[in-house]
């Protein structure tokens, strides 16, 4: 812990002997690189083991309390818009404060939002526990643990590992989303033998969800104190010389949030058991095999993008991902609607690092917090109003307009975003007119 404070040392230092001095700088970086990633990948891991499960078990725990599509829409919509509203309060929390502060009283708000949904039945208190909680409805952990996680790690790594680290991040977190989704089967199965009622075994992600915000509690507890960026560029958390790219990269994420919010896990989830009336075991190890492909497939991000580019990547993988997205509904049976599920898992996720990693480039390093938190709440805010809507159109008809409507949606931003940024290289921060 000692070496976290030698930095102003080795500085005074860094003149009479630069080269031993850049050394010992890289030496400790890459110390605390390597903490800072390992904490944050398994607080990652952890939290999506339980969206996977959560986001799966939610329609039919919901169900189970009297709720029909409309209200678990409506809850949906709740969850990821009051996720939008404290990234921004998180976003002004940390502009006088740690972000290894506010990802602990983070994890503390996590364990009280568990514990609320095991106890709280009535629909206006639930909507109230919703919004100022951090369940999520999908596995796409958009959180307020999210833009402060991205910061404390785009700070900490060398810039040519950015994307690599970038990819293991959403590797973690979406193939432990995959395992929460493949879990939702065993209680159900051991059920027969502990003698456990259906409205129990619903009841246990919730549980676990909240013993796991004590376990990324202590996590948080570990992180280093002082981040290596911070003695390296001013951390003013405002956004000056990258404003106007930074907001056109947010409106065409909050373009592709508002479609992705139609076919969040709980809602994809309560159309299949609608169209196909799977159980929740079937279902559970769908959305594992869906998730797994899209995992190891992450893994291949950087290598992708270090040969066609970042932005290349993140397009030419997502817009034939949304082209199959909207066919799914067309499907004539459930084996042909997981196939083409699959296929879109091999693709449809490689953007995910990609696109943290162009941001964090195209920024300079003193506005990464700022930019993160800029991108991410607008984007929660957009997810947030499409369940709901979904909700109303799977309460008429299961037919799958959502997915339809995603698909559509999703090709637009594609389209969108190679023509607004084919021609800003990963690294650019030259200086542009706000």
């Amino acid at each position: 812990m000692s070496t976290l404070y030698d930095w102003q040392s080795l500085e005074n230092n860094f003149a009479a002997n630069k080269g031993e001095a850049l050394n010992k700088l890289l030496i400790i970086k890459d110390n605390i690189s390597k903490r800072t990633s390992r904490i944050l990948f398994s607080t990652r891991a952890l939290r999506g083991f339980c969206d996977g499960m959560i986001s799966l078990t939610l329609p039919l725990y919901l169900s189970g309390l009297g709720f029909d599509a409309v209200h678990i829409g409506f809850l949906a919509t709740a969850m990821l818009l009051g996720s939008a509203f404290g990234t921004i309060a998180v976003g002004l929390i940390a502009q006088h404060s740690s972000g290894r502060l506010v990802l602990m009283g983070s994890a503390c708000l996590m364990g009280v939002s568990g514990l609320a949904f095991l106890y709280v039945h009535d629909f206006r208190l639930l909507m109230v526990v919703a919004f100022l909680g951090t369940i999520n409805p999908s596995t796409g952990d958009s959180s307020i643990f999210q833009p402060l996680e991205h910061a404390q790690l785009a700070n900490t790594v060398r810039k040519h590992l950015r994307t690599a680290i970038f990819s293991w991040y959403t590797f973690f977190g979406v193939f432990s989303a995959a395992l929460g989704a493949l879990a939702v089967g065993l209680p159900t199965l051991s059920a027969h033998f502990v003698g456990l009622e259906q409205s129990a075994i619903l009841a246990l992600p919730f549980a676990l969800y909240t013993v796991v915000s004590v376990v990324c509690l202590v996590l948080y507890c570990c992180l280093p104190v002082a981040d290596i960026e911070s003695h390296g560029a001013p951390q003013s958390r405002k956004l000056g010389v990258s404003r106007k790219r930074v907001w056109n990269m947010t409106m065409l994420y909050a373009l592709d949030a508002f479609a992705g919010g139609f076919t969040i896990n709980s809602i994809l989830a309560l159309w299949l058991f609608q169209r196909f009336g799977l159980d929740l075991a079937t279902a559970g190890a769908m959305f594992f095999w869906i998730s797994t492909v899209a995992a190891f497939s992450i893994l291949g991000a950087p290598r992708l993008a270090g040969r066609i580019g970042l932005i290349n990547t993140m397009v030419y993988s997502h817009l034939p991902a949304s082209i199959l997205l909207a066919m799914v509904p067309f499907m004539p049976s459930v084996n042909w609607a997981i196939f083409l599920l699959v296929l879109r898992g091999t693709i449809g996720q490689l953007d995910i690092p990609v696109r943290v990693s162009y941001l964090m480039s195209i920024v300079t390093p003193g506005e990464r917090a700022a930019a993160a938190s800029m991108t991410a709440a607008p984007r929660s805010l957009m997810l947030a109003l499409s369940p709901a809507i979904a909700g109303m159109l799977l309460s008429q008809s299961d037919f799958g307009w959502p997915l339809v409507i995603a698909g559509c949606l999703k090709v637009l931003y594609n389209i969108l975003l190679l023509a607004a940024f084919r021609d800003i290289p990963a690294g650019d921060v030259r200086r542009e007119n706000p």
